[in-house]
């Protein structure tokens, strides 16, 4: 039920629009500040600023302060927030959270441009070159590296734990992909990133992204349909794969194309501005064939990827990753339902145990992936294993996807976020350990 006309009718229009501004205002202050915050604390700790904001999330959100709370969380804002509002907007409690639930939706429109700006970002940073250097031994431990989670953890969550086959299928799903931003920092921080180990993990994670982004696209798809038949699924995966193998392909003759134009644009923002056209073109295309706009958000940074002006692109297009994913990825923090993760509840262990399965089953699906492929020269196959390991953004990506479609139970949630977490945090610590002070060579042959 909309309830802002029945506000305007108690009140004065003034006073509304008023307090509409101190929330959205406030909103933002509250969630900029507090992943500011955390992200300094996590790059003091060496670990990823994600990091930070997601916990920066869950410290403002549903599971703490109850500053920013989504409506679907149905947690109460609290009391001394509402008490400020009222008393700067002149509007009574009750009024102002029935405002702030009908204005929510404009920060999920935010936090939606980021993570199609990360997303886009991702797949403008894919070194289609480089991955066809190792494209055999990268395309190998990459299919693994799919594979073997998707299964696992799909198998799993359905025989073992009896979770519902959607739900179970996207958890699978959310384990398939490798961040491709920590595991490069990593390695490059380790002087390992020309060798033949690190070429390979970098271009099996630029496979990984996009095999998972096609699943999740296929998954969050089929979650909308409300049931599960073989005929739309071999549909959606057909139409998946041809959409990317199209980006792929245009990758290499719609760049030029995309670069007259630029060349002949002459306001100011003409990068910024033809490059967006292309996202939300793409976005579009992918919405309009049945699948994910987030899949049309990656193709479009794959098309673009060999376009000359790829760093005039990636310096317009940072500085609003930095802030609006940054939105996205508090927003996921701030529905958390954390809990469900207290093993003092009888009715939480089985969901502490699903998430103990989720991350062995991480750790495990990857590690294995970095013995199958074949190499010429010796290379270290754990190092291979453990830089597929990260989940990082992607696999928040996933979980807010999932979250944001309502397939995921909120002891899922908990269950796929630890997971990320888990797998985020162990693998910087295993690589420094297995590399230790070993250097960076010349990139060896193949």
């Amino acid at each position: 039920m909309d309830l802002l006309p029945t506000l305007l009718m108690e009140v004065g229009s003034h006073q509304v629009e008023v307090t509409e501004t101190l929330i959205g205002v406030g909103r933002f202050l509250v969630i900029f500040v507090a992943a500011r915050i955390m992200a300094e604390l996590m790059v003091r700790l060496q670990l990823p600023t994600i990091l930070g904001e997601l916990v920066a999330g869950v410290i403002i959100g549903a599971s703490g302060l109850h500053l920013v709370v989504p409506p679907e969380a149905q947690a109460q804002l609290s009391g001394a927030l509402l008490g400020l509002l009222s008393s700067l907007g002149g509007l009574t409690p009750e009024s102002i959270s029935s405002l702030y639930t009908e204005t929510f939706s404009s920060l999920k429109v935010v936090a939606e441009i980021g993570l199609f700006s990360l997303l886009f970002l991702t797949g403008l940073e894919s070194e289609l070159d480089e991955l066809v250097a190792v494209g055999i031994q990268a395309g190998t431990v990459a299919f693994t590296g799919v594979v073997l989670p998707f299964a696992a953890g799909t198998a799993g969550l359905y025989y073992l734990f009896h979770v519902p086959f959607i739900p179970a299928v996207f958890a699978g799903a959310a384990m398939t992909a490798t961040s491709i931003g920590i595991t490069a920092s990593v390695f490059g921080e380790l002087q390992w990133l020309k060798r033949k180990e690190g070429q390979i993990v970098i271009g099996a994670a630029v496979l990984d992204d996009i095999l998972g982004i096609v699943i999740l696209a296929v998954v969050v798809s089929l979650a909308g349909g409300g049931s599960f038949t073989l005929g739309p699924v071999i549909q959606l995966c057909v139409a998946a794969v041809i959409f990317v193998a199209v980006a792929l392909v245009l990758s290499r003759f719609a760049a030029p194309a995309f670069d007259w134009v630029v060349d002949h644009l002459k306001a100011p923002g003409d990068v910024a501005v033809a490059s967006f056209v292309v996202l939300t073109l793409c976005c579009f295309a992918a919405q309009a064939i049945g699948l994910e706009a987030a899949l049309g958000a990656f193709a479009a940074g794959l098309i673009l990827s060999a376009s000359r002006h790829t760093h005039d692109i990636e310096a317009a297009v940072k500085p609003l990753v930095a802030l609006f994913a940054t939105v996205f990825f508090v927003l996921i923090g701030t529905g958390m339902d954390l809990s469900v993760l207290n093993p003092f509840d009888p009715a939480n262990r089985e969901g502490l145990v699903v998430a103990l399965f989720l991350l062995v089953v991480a750790v495990a699906g990857k590690v294995a992936a970095g013995w199958t492929y074949t190499s010429k020269d010796p290379t270290n196959r754990l190092v291979v294993g453990l830089g597929m390991m990260p989940r990082g953004e992607v696999g928040l990506i996933f979980l807010g996807l999932g979250t944001q479609a309502g397939i995921l139970t909120p002891a899922l949630e908990a269950a796929i976020l630890l997971m990320v977490i888990g797998t985020t945090f162990l693998a910087p610590v295993l690589l420094r350990l297995v590399i230790g002070g070993q250097k960076e060579t010349a990139p060896q042959p193949s």
